[in-house]
């Protein structure tokens, strides 16, 4: 048996993590990917499969212990896929979250020199999810709820989970007795997965995922939004785009109404479980105060990818003249709700489009050649190169860029730093407690631009 070979156990010194948990580490020359150990710790570790560039291992034995290791607190972990750094402590994980920012900003953003701040951290890390995707499973007992593995497609069944929301929590408890309730259980006979998102005033919307409507749902809706704690309303989301797809493209509501309400900083959000909400709404009033001494009152800002308005409206409360362009029909429909409910309607200007093919069109233009920020929310996949180079042509004094994904990140402002802008502050934000996910927000300007304060931050940094 060769030293690497499948089988073989061998010892590694960890000395970085993966965004999935996994730790990395050296052995006869190759990188070892293995579950478990730290940075900092070594470990015997059986080879579970052989690369011709790395080998994945399993945790045999630990042989010594970091002082940044945690007792996780959920009794799933490390099963469930849902978190990968309980075994953590948290100052640790905000740490390295600064780290994996920086990393990506010089490795893939060529970004050098660079200041990233301090991590943003929560005071409790936990219940803070508003939102959770639900997977059915089916087996002998009947139906049962739960998490996938991680890096799989088995399910991890739980009866409790302690990093979403207490009204979110009560409901996984309560689905397990619906579920089994003679007159409820036909309405989960279709059901792939159930997304429930909930408020700040405990009101909570469910929508059960199936391929076709449901006819047994429509019957059942109001029954079963009845019986889980704090339901204001049930949806049937139906249409599939494809097997990972956990709503469809299609939604129709069963009982009560679709939306639930959030409160942010003295801000009102009506929002769906299909549309895109930050998960973590502390995190959000965090990035809120950081951004409200930047923004200069009567200044135009364009806001890109601006889903419910959650940004344009703080934008707009400040003051700001707003534009926000959003692909998804119904998240423009909810932002105007929004803007007309807080009393910001007169301030902010909603389009719908997709930003990659608008960014041209005259409406967008003009848009682009009034702005004094642009402000970039994108998806994990980041922006197209084309909304960039836009960005840059038209001469906006700033942009700020608030990204998921440390990789496309960084892909992004290299684009706009060619494009003369200049950085100003890196500062991530801790919106998913516990996970290998971190928020990183990018301050930039044009030489010519006027300071926003950023650069105080920058020097504190350390």
């Amino acid at each position: 048996m060769t030293p690497l070979s499948v089988g073989a156990v061998v010892e590694v010194a960890v000395t970085d993590l993966l965004t999935s948990g996994q730790g990395i580490g050296r052995a006869v020359g190759m990188v070892v990917f293995v579950w478990g150990p730290l940075p900092g710790e070594r470990a015997r570790v059986r080879i579970a499969q052989r690369k011709p560039k790395y080998a994945i291992a399993e945790l045999v034995e630990l042989l010594t212990f970091s002082s940044q290791r945690a007792v996780p607190f959920c009794p799933v972990f490390g099963r469930c896929g849902g978190c990968q750094l309980q075994h953590l402590t948290y100052e640790g994980q905000l740490a390295w979250k600064r780290s994996m920012v920086e990393s990506a900003l010089r490795r893939i953003g060529h970004v050098k020199p660079l200041t990233v701040c301090k991590t943003v951290g929560m005071e409790f890390p936990q219940a803070y999810r508003n939102k959770m995707a639900l997977v059915v499973a089916r087996g002998q007992d009947g139906v049962g709820f739960g998490f996938y593995r991680a890096r799989s497609h088995d399910v991890v069944t739980i009866e409790a989970c302690p990093v979403v929301r207490p009204q979110l929590d009560r409901t996984i408890a309560a689905l397990w007795e619906v579920a089994r309730r003679p007159q409820t259980a036909p309405a989960f006979r279709a059901v792939k997965h159930v997304v429930a998102r909930a408020g700040g005033a405990n009101d909570l919307v469910a929508s059960f995922t199936t391929q076709h409507p449901s006819p047994e749902l429509r019957e059942r809706g109001s029954a079963v939004s009845a019986a889980l704690p704090g339901a204001s309303g049930l949806t049937n989301s139906y249409g599939l785009a494809g097997a990972n797809a956990v709503l469809g493209r299609k939604s129709v509501t069963v009982a009560g109404r679709p939306q639930t309400t959030e409160e942010i900083e003295g801000l009102s959000f009506r929002v769906s479980p299909s549309s895109f909400f930050q998960v973590n709404s502390e995190m959000v009033a965090s990035i809120f105060r950081f951004l409200a001494p930047r923004v200069p009152p009567g200044s135009r800002i364009l806001d890109l990818y601006c889903g419910v308005g959650t940004f344009g409206l703080f934008f707009a409360r400040l003051g700001a003249r707003v534009t926000g362009i959003e692909e998804s029909a119904e998240a423009v429909r909810e932002a105007k709700r929004n803007a007309d409910s807080n009393g910001l309607g007169a301030a902010i200007t909603f389009l719908r489009g997709r930003v990659e093919q608008v960014v041209h069109e005259d409406r967008v233009v003009a848009a682009l050649g009034e702005s004094d920020i642009a402000f970039l929310d994108p998806p994990r996949k980041g922006s197209d190169e084309a909304v960039l180079r836009a960005l840059c042509s038209a001469g906006i004094p700033h942009v700020w860029y608030l990204s998921c994904n440390p990789a496309t990140l960084a892909r992004d402002v290299a684009v706009l730093v060619q494009g003369a802008y200049e950085i100003d502050v890196v500062q991530p934000f801790d919106m998913f407690p516990h996970t290998g996910h971190v928020e990183a927000f990018v301050a930039l300007r044009k030489p010519t631009a006027p300071p926003l304060g950023f650069a105080d931050e920058a020097r504190g940094a350390h």
